[in-house]
């Protein structure tokens, strides 16, 4: 078995800087680290558990199988907090029938982000009897 270390999810972005402001500002990730210069350096975000590396350019459109998935804490309160900021919101937070509340936005090259909130009687979260 490969013995993994860390690791990171990285995109490509059609505008760099475009991308910098949304993850960065808008989101309001946290930067783990920058590297090179000019407007094709790399930013690397904090991501709960792991990493989101922008860097490079990709004149191609995204893969519609990507997804990021992000837990919250409050899905209703990053929902007010994303609007305020300007983020456009595909779809405001619904409690979905398996018991987890999604908020769905989108980055500016249109790759789909779930903002997911798991609720304190979810499976998840509880177990009964432990």
């Amino acid at each position: 078995m490969v013995h993994v270390l860390g690791s990171r999810v990285l995109l490509r972005p059609s505008d760099p800087e475009r991308s910098r402001v949304f993850y960065g500002e808008r989101l309001g990730l946290a930067v783990y680290r920058e590297f090179g210069t000019g407007p094709e350096r790399g930013t690397v975000y904090f991501l709960g558990g792991g990493f989101l590396e922008l860097s490079g350019r990709s004149d191609a459109a995204p893969s519609p199988s990507v997804r990021l998935w992000l837990q919250v804490e409050d899905v209703a309160a990053a929902h007010v907090e994303l609007r305020e900021r300007g983020v456009d919101i595909v779809r405001p937070p619904v409690r979905e029938p398996w018991g987890l509340i999604e908020m769905w936005i989108a980055d500016p090259d249109g790759i789909p982000i779930v903002l997911v909130e798991t609720p304190a009687d979810h499976p998840l979260r509880y177990r009964p009897g432990t």
